[in-house]
């Protein structure tokens, strides 16, 4: 669950080739903008749960957008919109729980953002992804650790993070005190042709 959360941010993690030590705001205006693929990126999540030993599960990304400095793999922003009301945990009650009023009330909020406000290069093809991820009418900082693989023409994206469930507001009810509070979420993010 925490990593659904997660997820949405990471969907909007970004690619690639990163000049060592430079950080870029997310809202810098230069750059080319470059969808997101969404039927080729994915958004993971896994969580403890006491009677299952670990709930794991996807979350759509719906649509995003990264934007590169020209000649350069290293986002300057990040943008990307998930789906949790189709959350995918290979149960079908326990995703209906999830999409209820105690977890992603997807009723009221059917959709979770994640807009980035920094990026800082940690290698040749590596970097940290800070942002804000609102799930659940809840804005909250998040940071990403992203690697880029593939081909320089087709990068691929893994961003990995850690979400508070509780921080946005997610404690359903009775079955809390079995649910762990933070979710690991990975991000696959593959940018349209």
């Amino acid at each position: 669950m925490r990593a659904l959360l997660r997820t949405v941010a990471l969907a909007c993690l970004v690619t690639g080739r990163l000049v060592a030590g430079a950080a870029s705001p997310a809202g810098a205006d230069a750059g080319e903008r470059h969808a997101i693929d969404a039927a080729k990126s994915k958004a993971q999540f896994s969580i403890q749960h006491i009677f299952v030993e670990r709930v794991t599960g996807t979350i759509p990304i719906l649509s995003g957008t990264v934007t590169l400095a020209p000649g350069s793999l290293v986002p300057t922003a990040v943008d990307a919109v998930l789906d949790p009301a189709h959350v995918d945990s290979g149960d079908r009650d326990r995703d209906a729980s999830l999409r209820s009023g105690d977890y992603f009330d997807t009723q009221q909020f059917p959709t979770w953002t994640f807009t980035s406000s920094k990026v800082t290069s940690t290698g040749p093809a590596a970097f940290g992804m800070d942002g804000t991820l609102t799930i659940h009418g809840v804005a909250q900082p998040e940071h990403l650790d992203v690697t880029v693989t593939g081909d320089p023409k087709e990068p691929v994206y893994h961003a990995a993070g850690h979400i508070d469930r509780h921080a946005f507001g997610m404690k359903g009810a009775r079955l809390d005190p079995v649910i762990g509070k933070t979710a690991d979420v990975t991000l696959t993010i593959v940018l349209a042709r």
